[in-house]
């Protein structure tokens, strides 16, 4: 059991160890927490003084950096003209202009957006988009495909579409029911999308996917042909072809969005994460016309019954056009060079007997440890508490190591993490 007595702690540590229940942890277990009093480019600054690399983008929403001076500058100006509104009565310019924004980046065919929260409820918003898309036509498809390994989310549709885990086990009997293809870093889906096809060519209302890499199940990459070939067959079947891109978009694997690996455009888009640079929730549900004239009726349950209290909130979507605006030139530079530092240090790591399937792609470098298996693997938090140790942070998925850091990090910065792995992974 953690000693969680409270003597030597800040007043603030000491306050979330009596009142804080966190995500994706143990409690019985944790370590106790780190106080974070100020961020700056890739770096967190503790009440102790250290200073701490970010590896994971916190979660991989920050992009350009922490507290980068025009994102925060646009919240400011925002949060003294206009903090919320309802967003059905009223519209806002922040709104209204993000979305043009928006329209303007995503792949061809995508004309409305639908703003949340979150990536899980972007996610949910697509799925009941989906499924009602095809009811009000009057027809009854009811089922959806999704990947083996997939991870879409923490609300209920979003666990459905996800794979069966130990994140989703104590509710199994509350998820609906889809249609499981193999992981393409392993199988093949494409032929098992032809055969549910064959099999249940009527009933399937859409097939969802993380185009490229699977984040949560494992930064499992895969190559785009298989993107191509599934988003083929979904269109010749009016199978509703959902890209999740809450992980992958904003330039996280090179190109603005994944799905520009494999040249095609989804029916439903759905954005979050570094959508805001990493300042302020917001999800984006990103649909076609198609899809959205199937809702316009003077009957009105034929609307998209779905909404959250903090719809396009106007300094979050200022948030968002400022980052959107920072992904420039200079921030597609900054992110080829992150993965030319990736591929030539995993290169290196590759050599080590313990470390398996090495693999890159955009800003995403993870490699396999043979070390354990799964997400309960000990050796994911005995390897975070190592590199914590040197001042890198880092969140292993089991035996799963990944490195995912903001746009804004330098060769000295990357080479100190790939140091700290070096030395651990020499240890066996």
């Amino acid at each position: 059991m953690t000693d969680t007595s409270t003597s030597s702690m800040t007043d603030v540590v000491a306050a979330d160890v009596r009142a804080v229940w966190h995500p994706y942890t143990q409690h019985a277990i944790m370590p106790t927490p780190l106080e974070v009093v100020r961020a700056e480019g890739a770096y967190l600054h503790t009440h102790d003084g250290r200073r701490i690399f970010d590896g994971i983008s916190s979660w991989w929403v920050t992009t350009h950096g922490h507290c980068h001076p025009t994102i925060a500058a646009a919240i400011a100006q925002q949060a003294a003209t206009l903090d919320q509104a309802i967003f059905t009565t009223f519209t806002h310019e922040p709104a209204a202009r993000l979305a043009d924004e928006l329209l303007a980046v995503v792949p061809d065919g995508l004309s409305r957006v639908f703003f949340s929260d979150d990536g899980s409820t972007a996610v949910e918003a697509a799925v009941k988009m989906a499924l009602q898309y095809h009811a009000n036509r009057g027809f009854a498809r009811r089922t959806i495909v999704a990947l083996e390994n997939a991870y879409h989310g923490d609300t209920f549709g979003a666990m459905s579409v996800s794979a069966r885990s130990v994140f989703t086990d104590p509710f199994a009997s509350y998820l609906f029911h889809v249609i499981r293809l193999p992981d393409p870093m392993d199988g093949d889906p494409v032929t098992a999308f032809d055969e549910a096809i064959a099999n249940h060519r009527d009933d399937i209302a859409a097939i969802i996917i993380e185009p490229m890499v699977l984040g949560s199940g494992g930064m499992r990459m895969y190559d785009a042909s298989i993107v191509h070939a599934l988003r083929t067959r979904a269109a010749a079947q009016d199978i509703v072809f959902i890209a999740d891109e809450v992980l992958t978009g904003f330039g996280r694997t090179g190109p603005m969005f994944a799905c520009g690996h494999a040249g095609v455009s989804p029916d439903i888009l759905c954005l979050s994460k570094g959508i805001t640079g990493g300042f302020l929730p917001l999800g984006a549900t990103v649909a076609t016309d198609v899809i959205f004239r199937s809702f316009l009726s003077d009957d009105r349950r034929r609307t998209l019954f779905h909404g959250h209290s903090y719809t396009a909130n106007p300094i979050a979507c200022a948030a968002a056009r400022a980052s959107l605006r920072l992904m420039n030139a200079e921030s597609q530079a900054q992110r080829d060079r992150i993965h030319a530092i990736h591929t030539a240090r995993m290169a290196t790591l590759a050599c080590n007997r313990v470390v398996q399937r090495p693999r890159v792609l955009g800003t995403i470098a993870a490699f396999d440890l043979s070390l354990g298996d799964g997400y309960l693997s000990p050796v994911g938090p005995e390897l975070a508490a190592f590199a914590l140790a040197q001042d890198v942070l880092i969140r292993p998925l089991g035996n799963v190591v990944y490195v995912l850091p903001p746009y804004c990090s330098t060769a000295d910065d990357l080479d100190h993490v790939y140091s700290v792995l070096d030395q651990f992974v020499s240890r066996f």
